[in-house]
């Protein structure tokens, strides 16, 4: 009888349990049995196993061969688990010696020869491990297939070590020959995005789009096609504040969950832009094993809806949640996750369902009732979470065809991270995360401006939700007017963005 124990991690939600991997070898008839609630991919090992075992030279044992992987209650998914079921082969039948084995975890997928494949979710589990109870957990290297390693060194206290195939963990545990750690940190660079200057007019439009990215508001254009949405909303991402390390590293570990980490996009905010067909799952996330949908992808970023009202309302409904909390709860029958969702939410659609009205061509031939079912299909209590509407109009020949550039993206940059940098001092979050209890400690208006919130009460029928997000962006705009106080005119302009979308 001989007993192996590894261990390696799962993947729930964000969080990456630790799994132990035990391997146990007894007589009687040659078998390979996987136990403790692994999915296919995780069954499908036995075979990937045991192909990678024969051609790296070894023996596969003719024994019974029992693989545990606990938790038992804990469901187990994709092929990380090949390289320590194969090590806990391999050392269970005496034919590796690996004395110091408590110091790793190990996780990669085998491929038939031995070599070894990227994982997903490699930064999430090595942050995981790197917040383990030292005093619970001595482990602090990691083996990792080499594919993977440069995501996982992103944390600073980590040993990383790249192996390229199942030989060289073997010879490393063994003693025969070191495997060199990864050391690559990349430091946050700020990255080239669309300039705003690009933008020809448009001013009362990029005046709300510098408001937004001042405060982290939410913002919805309505303009004919062609007006210059789209232009204006991939522009948004250049307008932010550089990310911190904070929420570089936060960002990066969703996108590895999900297998669309790159390392050349550390440090650069997230532009999501999903087509109007997608599902609720794919917005939000989901699946039998919950994987984070496009506002967790959006995650410190910008989620720009394009054709807001061509989206089914479900999918729109799903949203309302997230933009008030900044995460989601995916429930299943058998798994439950949360995923970070803190996105600035971009959103752009037409007047009217042939996209004309009011423009100055008389083209549009949509009835009043046409127009209003295109504009019911945005529910009140979402467009109640919208912090500012904007209406943007057709441009004209003049504008298109003048050489004069407007404002660069980092000329607005500048003003929006000197704002942000006061509402960090003042408060530490930025104005579009204010509770209704910071909003009175940090957003109240002076007489004038208190009064002028009062008249827009009553006679735009605001809700409680509208008359504080109308507080938090008036708080945005006297940031960017470096303003101690709230006054009329800030509180004026904040009203503006929240009329609503004329017709």
């Amino acid at each position: 009888m001989a007993l192996a124990v590894l261990r390696s991690r799962a993947l729930a939600g964000l969080s990456a349990p630790e799994v132990t991997v035990e391997v146990h070898l007894t007589g009687g008839l040659p078998t390979f049995t996987l136990v403790g609630l692994p999915d296919t991919e995780v069954k499908e090992a036995r075979d990937r196993v045991r192909a990678a075992i024969q051609n790296c030279g070894f023996e596969f044992p003719q024994r019974r061969i029992t693989v545990n992987l606990a938790p038992a209650d804990l469901p187990k998914e994709s092929g990380r688990f090949d390289l320590p079921i194969a090590l806990g082969i391999l050392i269970a039948s005496g034919q590796l010696k690996a004395p110091m084995l408590d110091e790793y975890e190990f996780a990669g997928e085998l491929a038939l020869s031995g070599e070894l494949r990227a994982i997903r979710g490699a930064l999430a589990m090595c942050a995981a491990m790197s917040t383990a109870p030292r005093e619970t957990a001595i482990r602090r290297v990691f083996i990792l297939p080499t594919d993977s390693a440069p995501e996982a060194a992103l944390i600073a206290d980590m040993t990383i070590l790249p192996a390229k195939n199942l030989l060289q963990v073997c010879a490393h545990l063994s003693g025969r020959e070191t495997i060199a750690p990864h050391a690559v940190s990349p430091a946050p660079t700020f990255a080239h995005y669309p300039d705003l200057a690009e933008v020809r007019g448009q001013v009362p439009t990029k005046r709300a789009l510098e408001v937004a990215a001042a405060g982290g508001h939410s913002l919805l254009m309505s303009g004919p096609p062609g007006a210059g949405k789209s232009m204006l909303a991939q522009r948004l991402p250049g307008l932010l504040p550089p990310m911190t390390s904070a929420e570089a590293l936060e960002a990066a570990a969703v996108h590895s969950l999900a297998g669309l980490f790159k390392l050349e996009h550390w440090g650069q905010r997230a532009f999501r832009a999903p087509h109007h067909s997608a599902s609720t799952a794919a917005l939000v996330g989901g699946g039998s094993m919950p994987r984070p949908g496009e506002i967790s992808l959006a995650h410190n970023g910008t989620l720009f809806l394009d054709e807001l009202p061509e989206f089914q309302r479900g999918v729109l409904e799903a949203l309302r949640e997230p933009l008030e909390t900044g995460h989601i709860h995916i429930a299943r029958a058998a798994r439950r996750a949360e995923f970070p969702a803190r996105f600035q939410l971009i959103a752009a659609m037409n007047p009217c369902p042939c996209g004309w009205l009011g423009h100055s061509s008389g083209k549009c031939r949509c009835t009043p009732d046409q127009v209003s079912r295109y504009r019911g299909k945005l529910s009140g209590p979402l467009l109640d979470r919208i912090d500012l509407m904007v209406d943007v109009p057709a441009i004209s020949e003049a504008e298109l065809s003048t050489r004069t550039m407007g404002e660069t993206s980092t000329t607005v940059r500048g003003r929006v991270v000197a704002a942000r940098d006061r509402q960090l001092a003042r408060q530490g979050k930025p104005n579009a995360q204010l509770t209704p209890n910071e909003i009175s400690e940090h957003a109240t208006p002076d007489s004038a401006g208190a009064q002028l919130l009062a008249q827009a009460m009553n006679r735009l029928s605001l809700s409680a939700r509208g008359y504080h997000r109308i507080l938090k962006v008036a708080r945005s705009i006297a940031d960017l007017a470096d303003a101690e106080s709230i006054s009329a005119p800030q509180v004026a302009e904040a009203i503006h963005y929240r009329r609503g979308l004329s017709g």
